[in-house]
């Protein structure tokens, strides 16, 4: 390898070492003391660059590319705040599991603590939040200095796909010049081919062997017997990318009879499988005790993912005799309500693939028909208010209408919990993602169009005005990364969410602190960002503006006008319905 000075010759090698190992696309945000990585991955013909203005956007995008397609996506940024716009994404990857390779140019480490301009602490940037973090040294073309180089991103890559998976950062520094301007003997003609091109062409500096953590033949058996009672439950909460299997968790579910209680964002929710699987929707409607008061308690509960989405369940689960084991292929704790039993260290598919050939009872019909009878019960109550205006009515409507096969993004807040309770399980292909590590509401519209880059599904994001207030930037991808994407956004004119908290009833300071209203008029996103806008009243008329939205090309928001309060009043109401059936039963 040839290169103009020794800094052109890093942003190379870190390229190529980025390509081998595997990573497909880079997300660049323009800055100058990053110059050598830009220009580097910029020119490599293995690496798709995206290029993002706003650094925090960027992170979202790059997260919500990687949370989709479960490959390392990287990030380059240049010196100063840039870098720290980052950390929110960061802090989200971490605890969502999410693989980034966060690469941050710095100031040469002389200046650091000078007083230099655009120079900040950059070490250690994100704390706890990272994999693994590495000051990489000074560019120097020296033998022994790129091969530690080459090696640093293959770790890196590597660690960012581990178990668990997560973000990684590597500071960068650089010195002038940072263009490819020729420096007279900067790069050594007699620099090992080792050094300055790696190995093969197409082969990492350093190959990975990975397993996934798995039970011996006598702790697989000891569990099957475990498992084998006659009531049981598959707890199966927002899943790790690239997610659960369905075939392995189906094939435990018939072997166990256990009814699988499918989050939305387990991957399990909507599938093929839907159609022989007893998988569970409705649950976060009826766990209430005026229901579970008179159903025996499970035996066993088998908990797959992070903690669910649904309070009621975890409340419920909580209340419960239950033996609950907690699989994990990383060993770590995700219940919160510190009533499970058993941790078990492994990777969940193949366990559930190996219990299913080692349980020895089917379970109890009559339990495994309470649930989906009870599952039956909510959605005939919500069929009834079928052209009743409320958020979750339309959370109902999306996932009636979606494209087959479809990538379906909610907002945390208020769309998340109502897509949990009202979309019901579908045999349509549907892979449905959010941001549950930390459930914040902003990058939202950035991580759906980071989805969209990662797929060629047709791509829908139902979100909040808030979320979609904090987030407008994001939509500068539509035009710049060139993806599309159907916005369903709810407006409700502020924080809709804080209507379930007791903080309601307090008046002032309930309706400026807290429920914010705005009173924004969106419309104008459509023309400055380049995307059709268009706004409907009434539940027919979405369905209608959807399906067409869905049929046509391009990007499309489609602005529903709602009412948080009454919104939460028919979620009450239907509560309350479903609750009525079931106890009279």
């Amino acid at each position: 390898m040839t290169a103009p000075n020794r800094n052109t010759l890093w942003g190379r090698a870190i390229a190529a070492e980025l390509a081998r190992n595997g990573v497909g696309t880079v997300c660049i945000s323009p800055g100058s003391r990053s110059t050598p990585l830009t220009v580097a991955c910029d020119e490599h013909d293995d690496l798709q660059t995206v290029s993002a203005l706003d650094e925090r956007s960027a992170a979202y995008f790059a997260l919500g590319r990687a949370r989709r397609t479960g490959e390392v996506t990287v990030l380059v940024s240049t010196s100063g705040t840039a870098a720290a716009n980052y950390h929110p994404a960061v802090v989200e990857a971490n605890q969502g599991r999410v693989p980034l390779l966060l690469l941050t140019a710095d100031r040469p480490p002389e200046l650091r603590e000078s007083g230099a301009n655009q120079t900040v602490d950059q070490e250690k940037l994100y704390g706890e939040s990272v994999r693994w973090y590495k000051d990489l040294p000074e560019p120097a073309a020296e033998d022994r200095t790129l091969r530690s180089l080459r090696t640093d991103i293959s770790r890196a890559v590597g660690t960012a796909e581990g178990t668990p998976p997560g973000p990684v950062h590597l500071n960068v520094p650089f010195k002038k010049p940072l263009e490819p301007t020729p420096v007279a003997g900067d790069v050594p003609a007699d620099l090992s081919r080792l050094a300055a091109m790696g190995r093969g062409e197409d082969e990492p500096f350093v190959s990975r062997t990975v397993g996934q953590p798995q039970l011996d033949d006598q702790q697989l058996r000891q569990l099957a017997e475990d498992v084998s009672v006659n009531r049981g439950l598959i707890v199966a909460g927002p899943a790790d990318p690239p997610g659960l299997t369905a075939e392995s968790v189906t094939a435990f579910s018939h072997a166990t009879g256990f009814p699988i209680l499918a989050d939305p964002l387990s991957g399990l929710r909507f599938g093929g499988h839907t159609r022989a699987a007893p998988v569970i929707g409705g649950y976060d409607a009826y766990v209430d005790t005026a229901v579970t008061e008179s159903w025996p308690d499970p035996e066993v509960v088998v908990r797959l993912g992070a903690s669910p989405t649904s309070k009621p369940l975890r409340k419920y689960l909580a209340g419960t005799d239950a033996r609950q084991l907690v699989v994990d292929p990383a060993g770590e704790w995700r219940e919160a309500e510190f009533t499970a039993t058993d941790l078990v260290v492994a990777d969940p598919d193949r366990l559930c693939g190996h219990l299913s050939q080692l349980v020895r009872s089917g379970g109890s019909a009559e339990w495994r028909n309470r649930w989906v009878a009870a599952d039956s019960a909510h959605s005939e109550a919500v069929g009834e208010r079928r052209d009743t205006l409320y958020e979750g009515g339309i959370l109902a409507d999306v996932v009636d209408g979606l494209a087959d096969p479809a990538t379906l993004v909610v907002s945390n807040s208020m769309p998340v919990r109502d897509l949990d309770r009202f979309g019901e399980p579908d045999t349509t292909s549907v892979t449905a993602i959010g941001n549950r590590g930390a459930s914040g509401i902003d990058g939202i519209v950035s991580t759906a169009l980071g989805a969209a880059h990662g797929t060629t599904d047709d791509v829908t994001l139902v979100i909040g005005d808030l979320a979609y207030y904090h987030d407008m930037n994001g939509l500068l991808a539509i035009g710049r990364a060139e993806v599309d994407a159907t916005i369903v956004l709810l407006n409700n004119d502020g924080g809709g969410i804080f209507h379930q908290l007791p903080i309601e009833n307090f008046e002032p300071p309930f309706t400026r602190q807290f429920k914010t209203p705005h009173g924004m008029d969106f419309e104008p996103t459509g023309e400055l960002y380049g995307f059709d806008y268009r706004r409907v009243k009434g539940r027919s008329a979405f369905r209608e503006t959807y399906a067409e939205a869905i049929a046509a090309d391009g990007s499309h928001v489609i602005e529903v006008e709602t009412d948080a309060e009454a919104s939460h009043a028919v979620r009450d109401e239907l509560q309350a319905a479903t609750v009525e059936r079931l106890v009279e039963e």
